[in-house]
């Protein structure tokens, strides 16, 4: 039995609704209700009672909803007696972070980490993933958190986030306020692109991506920084492609706009990764360990928020 349906149907009888779980937990509505009817699947019965206004447990729902609430008290009691002997733990953690991870899973397992273990001292540094990787590889003190698109020798890791890329142009851009675009009109536009948006490097699907479709126009702006790519589209530099779930409020205030191509050009994953050859200090093994059941807790979409 898969926890994360049982923890799902937990939240819907609580809040009382698909929808409401669905905030409560980052989830989307479709994700909520096919957890609902995988659990159902599994356990072979209806659950819920759930049309016209009405809410109401079937007797196999009352049965599974007890059985949830005991495992989640039984997995709480198992935190807090790890809390406890976090309290041993002490000493530095360096984290290796590629810029704008933003997870508010993430920043909850963050919290959680620091009340388990609060002697262990953070050392956070923001860098290229490619940096991260060199880094790592080489055997230094730290994990990681960054694209990392092909295993590397003496690397472990660990999926973490799935970005998906679109395509965008910036309020000052011509094609801003064009009801319409045509695929012809998009194919001739400058481009803004990632320093590393190379063949073989983390992020060579968006190149590829745009040479299969016959992109003309010349890269007008690079930098290996989403937060300078943004920028130069917003100030109608050229086109981009970036992380769908980072342009929401751009979108929304009225700096970006989503060009379309009906789907996502490109997902590309972000990994927890360490040497696996080098022994691990005590916060770093306290880290990963968290981290990993942190993983299995949590599905990706709702990581991804």
């Amino acid at each position: 039995m898969d926890w994360n349906l049982l923890r799902t149907f937990m939240f819907v009888v609580q809040e009382r609704g698909v929808g409401r779980a669905a905030s409560t937990l980052c989830l989307s509505q479709p994700a909520v209700s096919q957890a609902l009817r995988r659990l159902e699947e599994a356990v072979g019965g209806l659950l819920l009672h759930r049309r016209h206004g009405e809410f109401r447990l079937t007797p196999l729902g009352e049965e599974i909803y007890a059985v949830a609430r005991e495992m989640y008290g039984m997995v709480a009691r198992i935190d807090g007696a790890a809390g406890h002997a976090g309290e041993d733990v002490a000493g530095h953690l360096r984290l290796l972070l590629m810029s704008r991870v933003q997870s508010a899973a993430y920043d909850d397992f963050l919290a959680r980490f620091h009340r388990r273990y609060p002697r262990v001292e953070f050392r956070i540094e923001v860098m290229q993933s490619a940096t991260i990787l060199d880094t790592l590889a080489k055997g230094s003190s730290g994990l990681g958190l960054c694209l990392c698109r092909k295993p590397v020798e003496k690397l472990e890791r660990r999926l973490f986030l799935r970005h998906r890329y679109v395509l965008v142009c910036g309020r000052h851009h011509p094609l801003f306020a064009q009801r319409s675009v045509s695929m012809a009109e998009l194919l001739e536009q400058n481009f803004v692109c990632f320093a590393s948006d190379q063949l073989g490097d983390t992020l060579s699907p968006l190149t590829v991506f745009r040479d299969q479709q016959g992109f003309t126009g010349h890269i007008a702006g690079t930098s290996p920084h989403v937060e300078e790519i943004r920028r130069m589209v917003v100030a109608g530099v050229g086109l981009s492609f970036l992380p769908e779930h980072l342009i929401g409020q751009d979108v929304t205030d009225g700096l970006l706009k989503v060009l379309p191509l009906g789907a996502p050009v490109a997902e590309i994953d972000v990994f927890l990764t360490w040497h696996g050859q080098r022994k691990l200090s005590a916060p770093e093994q306290a880290f990963l360990g968290s981290f990993e059941r942190f993983l299995q807790r949590v599905p990706l979409e709702a990581r991804t928020a």
